[in-house]
């Protein structure tokens, strides 16, 4: 499925501003709080770029519905547990063969705008590793 070169293209889902239960202190389990995620779906698109037709590409809309699912509906203690959830959401799409997911948590540090965790991963072909 890759590209001839070995490159894949890639469809970004930026600035997914969304609200969540994430912490592990007292104070970050009683209200929601603001995450800003980027996504980067790498397949091939090239059927898609020749046909023009929705069914030959990756549905990045309902991708993004479920992403919003699983992220309003969690309530996690780490933002790497909410990244890799994220990424399972993508990967779950046939079509993606890796993807790249990161997670800001703005506030989370006094005098720093925002933490972040970036994560990739790609589409397992052999057993798991854990």
């Amino acid at each position: 499925m890759a590209a001839s070169d070995g490159q894949l293209d890639r469809i970004h889902i930026r600035d997914l501003a969304l609200r969540c239960i994430i912490g592990i202190e007292p104070h970050e389990r009683d209200k929601l709080q603001d995450v800003v995620i980027n996504i980067t779906l790498h397949a091939d698109l090239r059927r898609a770029g020749r046909s023009d037709t929705i069914v030959d590409t990756v549905d990045y809309k309902a991708i993004k519905g479920k992403v919003v699912d699983r992220v309003e509906g969690s309530s996690y203690l780490l933002v790497e547990r909410l990244a890799q959830e994220v990424a399972d959401v993508c990967l779950a799409e046939p079509r993606v063969q890796r993807v790249e997911v990161t997670v800001d948590k703005p506030g989370a540090l006094r005098f720093a705008r925002s933490v972040a965790v970036e994560i990739c991963r790609e589409r397992e072909t052999g057993s798991p590793e854990f």
